[in-house]
């Protein structure tokens, strides 16, 4: 049985062809670290992973110096470099109602040690109005938090709006951007942005174990380090470095996952994000389509192709959703994943808590064949 990957909101797959060859080249033939040695090889290493800055920074229209480009383990790691780096005890917080555990627990461990949060209120498709952040903010609100787009139900929130208004009121604004890097425009200056976390390995289709965050040179100066350790600079003291990237770069970095996604950024710009974002677009007009008329299922969030990734929540009344995504695998090929997509509090908002849901996302590889092949899963599993 031919299998169908709808799972590209956990992890992009497949990979651009020729990525796997790449770091193989580099564990083959480099092999080297950066920042500690001259010799040519880690002359090479060093080169691709300043190159990968300059493109990171080019695909996210980052108008810093590429040093502000710092690279991470991941999306959940960079938003903890945000959050327990930025705020301190007094502060206070805002994010939306649909925000994943990547930022509601290092909040909740934040807040008991005097960080104080409070969530924007989201309407029933996971949507925000801008305008009821001001009712919230406090005079010692120093960071506003926000998921660009929902890894639950695809909901994508006007980050542009959100952004000026903070920028008018001198409040720092930082996107996490797994769900819509490298499948929506993601613009650091027009959005107004402090810091923006990304991670490699879902639309930027990147290898697992690699992300960035990029930052502001005064949101940067605010930062303290997650983690410390060596650098390969100013080796003669005992003191975290005040330079980026290495203040927030300790230790040897993962040069595979650089090469990987170095490699996939450059396909990435080859093919344009406008060919990628009409392509997602039409599946997930075709994939709405395909669920119109539908008993037996319900679709949280967003029912139209406008203001949404191709991220889609089905629930199945009557059904266990667990039992469902089982089914749909075993007996139709189709991956899925179900439950709570770590973001209890999405949940919450969409109406699907605690039995959450059966989640279907849609990447660059998916072809119209198989969202046709998945609806027609659909309506054999549901119960009408």
């Amino acid at each position: 049985m031919t299998s169908v990957y709808l799972d590209h909101a956990a992890t992009s797959f497949p990979k651009p062809e020729g990525m796997s060859q790449r770091i193989k080249t580099y564990l083959d033939t480099v092999g080297a670290t950066i920042n500690r040695s001259t010799y040519q090889r880690a002359r090479d290493a060093e080169w691709v992973t300043y190159s990968l800055r300059k493109h990171l920074a080019a695909f996210f229209h980052f108008p810093e110096d590429p040093s502000h480009v710092i690279l991470t383990p991941g999306a959940t790691y960079g938003l903890n470099l945000i959050l327990k780096g930025f705020l301190k005890p007094g502060d206070h917080c805002l994010v939306s109602g649909m925000e994943h555990n990547a930022v509601m627990r290092p909040l909740q461990q934040l807040s008991q040690l005097g960080v104080s949060f409070d969530r924007i209120p989201c309407d029933l498709d996971g949507r925000l109005n801008p305008a009821d952040i001001l009712p919230l903010l406090r005079p010692n609100t120093r960071l506003v938090m926000l998921s660009h787009g929902s890894n639950v139900c695809g909901t994508v929130q006007d980050a542009a709006a959100v952004g000026e208004l903070c920028a008018a009121r001198g409040v720092a604004f930082a996107l996490d951007a797994a769900q819509t890097a490298g499948h929506l425009s993601v613009d650091f200056s027009a959005f107004h942005l402090s810091a923006l976390a990304v991670p490699g390995h879902k639309g930027l289709l990147g290898p697992a174990g690699i992300g960035a965050v990029l930052l502001t040179p005064a949101f940067a100066r605010e930062l303290d380090p997650l983690v410390t350790g060596g650098t390969g600079s100013v080796s003669d003291s005992e003191l975290p470095p005040l330079c980026l990237p290495d203040r927030f770069e300790p230790g040897t970095p993962n040069l595979p996952g650089i090469y990987g996604l170095e490699f996939s950024l450059q396909y990435l710009e080859t093919v344009g994000l406008e060919t990628i974002m009409a392509h997602e677009n039409a599946l997930t007009a075709q994939f709405l389509q395909g669920l119109r008329g539908l008993s037996g299922i319900r679709l949280a969030g967003i029912s139209g192709p406008a203001g949404r990734t191709g991220v889609f929540s089905l629930d199945f009344p009557g059904r266990d959703n667990a039992e469902v995504a089982d089914e749909l695998e075993t007996r139709y090929g189709i991956l899925t994943r179900c439950g709570l997509h770590c973001a209890p509090s999405a949940h919450k908002t969409l109406g699907t808590f605690p039995q959450g849901t059966v989640r279907f996302s849609l990447g660059f590889s998916t072809t119209a064949a198989e969202v046709d092949a998945a609806l027609a899963a659909i309506r054999a599993v549901r119960k009408a």
